[in-house]
């Protein structure tokens, strides 16, 4: 309730990409504090035994995280897993530093609890990020899971993708837990482009034989879709990820579509171009991870974001197929406590059904493709 007021009286009326700014900077100031990350994970953490999670080879607390967009430079992880993230994938990070696109360029549809933005992946490059989070891990060796979302630099001709995420993913491979392949946000020119299979074949076929010449060859390699794709791209990204021995896809990104808002058109139109985010990508999210999931069923591991606000909408998702969760608007409009609010929901749910703990409960309320029975 605190929070709501300070948003209505205060961050609302700041510029969206001031108040992110600002709310970050106070949370890595509150967490450098000797003993504070400790002391705030113990309390906002997730503790419940039906939370637990194995994936991706590692062990995680409880089944939701940050989303990449948030924490672009690695600045800020310890932070929030202090706020009770089960883990932070960090990012979009380019093989060249970029300041991304001209400002104003994050903006908050109040009224649609969710944002736009067109940031245009500003990061700091991934020479700078990796060497940031690998002093990182050597100063806090405590286990965090970090995932390394990697996208194209702007000026690098679509012709020459393939070279520009294989520096990243290189970088990367000794220091991240897993690898997250971006081809689908909408704000740099073509990027979408890389989702059509005969780009993204030989894409991720390069990326994953360069983490396996780096000794990594167990170091998970995920690719994120887009909500926009047709369903006949949806069902041809999930056959090739089979067929190149991906370890799973997150779905969603943020969407271009501005249908059904409630914000005032004009308002829409005046802010632009961008990737929509928050509340009206739920249904379309939801949607295409169903999709994906009565594809490939438990052969790949499926991670949802977009449009998650309740521990209902993260419950939904777990049933329709997504071992894990992510946010970052949720984070926005709920504030420091939802996360908490997420987890502990969660587990009063999968008691509430009967589960001793959420994993036995990942796609239960889908049918693989080709059968009639419930998912078990």
């Amino acid at each position: 309730m605190l929070y709501q007021l300070l948003f209505h009286a205060v961050l609302r009326r700041l510029d969206a990409e001031k108040a992110h700014q600002l709310s970050f900077a106070g949370l890595r100031a509150v967490t450098a504090v000797p003993g504070a990350a400790r002391a705030m994970e113990r309390v906002l953490g997730p503790r419940e035994p039906e939370l637990r999670v194995r994936a991706l080879g590692l062990d995680f607390a409880g089944p939701l995280g940050m989303a990449a967009g948030f924490d672009k430079n690695a600045r800020g992880v310890q932070g929030l897993v202090a706020l009770g993230f089960s883990h932070v994938e960090i990012g979009t990070v380019t093989a060249r530093p970029q300041p991304g696109n001209p400002a104003p360029r994050l903006f908050r549809l109040v009224p649609d609890r969710a944002i736009v933005n067109r940031m245009g992946f500003n990061n700091e490059g991934s020479a700078a990020v990796s060497a940031r989070l690998r002093a990182q891990r050597a100063k806090h060796p405590r286990r965090l899971v970090i995932g390394a979302n990697i996208g194209k630099t702007k000026v690098v001709p679509e012709a020459e993708a393939v070279g520009d995420y294989v520096t990243s993913a290189r970088r990367f491979a000794d220091i991240a837990d897993y690898i997250a392949v971006n081809v689908s946000s909408p704000n740099t020119p073509g990027l979408r482009n890389l989702q059509a299979v005969e780009h993204l074949r030989p894409l991720l076929s390069e990326v994953r034989r360069t983490l396996d010449e780096a000794g990594r060859a167990d170091l998970p390699l995920l690719v994120k879709i887009a909500p926009d794709l047709a369903d006949p791209d949806v069902d041809a990204v999930a056959d090739l990820a089979l067929e190149l021995g991906l370890h799973g896809i997150i779905a969603t990104n943020t969407t271009v579509s501005r249908e059904g808002l409630a914000t005032d058109p004009e308002t829409v139109a005046g802010i632009g171009a961008g990737g929509l985010s928050g509340a009206p990508l739920k249904d379309r999210s939801l949607e295409v991870l169903r999709r994906l999931r009565a594809r490939v069923g438990d052969r790949l591991l499926l991670i949802a974001v977009g449009g998650i606000e309740t521990p209902e909408d993260a419950w939904a998702r777990i049933r329709s197929g997504a071992t894990l969760v992510q946010g970052y608007t949720g984070l926005v409009y709920g504030g420091p406590f939802w996360p908490r609010r997420i987890h502990r929901g969660l587990a009063a749910l999968a008691r509430r059904d009967g589960y001793t703990s959420i994993a036995d409960a990942v796609g239960a309320d889908v049918h693989p493709a080709g059968s009639g029975a419930a998912h078990p």
